[in-house]
């Protein structure tokens, strides 16, 4: 029986800086530009798959959600999508995480619908649909109209901590 071991090193929550410079090798100038954009608002987690992840707000806002039987609402974090790479292409997710702390924004469904199927791959349960300079406005686009604003508290800590970093 094959036995697989965790690794326990690789970092479960990376910025969009560490992701482009991680697993973008093969994106466009455009692709990586248009990512970048997100990297202000938006941290990626990932689980077990070291290829599969979560776009999430940094601030880790809680939304009101119904329950799935709708006898609760619930606090829960909203994820804006899930990126997958895939021998060096971007695909972007059907689905996304759901836990009892982490739904998808009803965003994700409208963005995987919108994508053209022309590239879709079935991998292990996933349903994913390519991310190139044809569809990558749109994607970023509109998770920027969903994905809130970062506070002005956020920003001050980030100031904050470049001014350190830069002395």
């Amino acid at each position: 029986m094959l036995t697989l071991k965790k690794n326990y090193r690789v970092k479960k929550t990376i910025s969009m800086k560490q992701f482009i410079s991680e697993f973008g090798e093969n994106f466009s100038p455009h692709v990586k530009k248009r990512l970048l954009e997100l990297e202000i608002r938006c941290v990626l987690t990932r689980k077990e798959e070291l290829f599969k992840f979560d776009l999430k707000h940094v601030e880790h806002t809680k939304y009101h959600c119904i329950s799935k039987d709708g006898s609760a609402t619930l606090e829960k974090e909203y994820v804006y999508g899930q990126l997958v790479v895939l021998e060096g292409i971007l695909y972007f997710s059907e689905k996304c995480i759901e836990s009892a702390d982490v739904t998808h924004s009803p965003i994700v469904s409208s963005i995987y619908n919108s994508l053209s199927s022309d590239h879709m791959v079935v991998n292990e349960n996933m349903e994913l649909k390519k991310v190139d300079d044809s569809n990558i406005d749109f994607v970023i686009d509109t998770i920027l109209t969903v994905c809130p604003e970062v506070s002005q508290g956020y920003l001050d800590i980030v100031k904050q901590m470049t001014s350190l970093s830069n002395k």
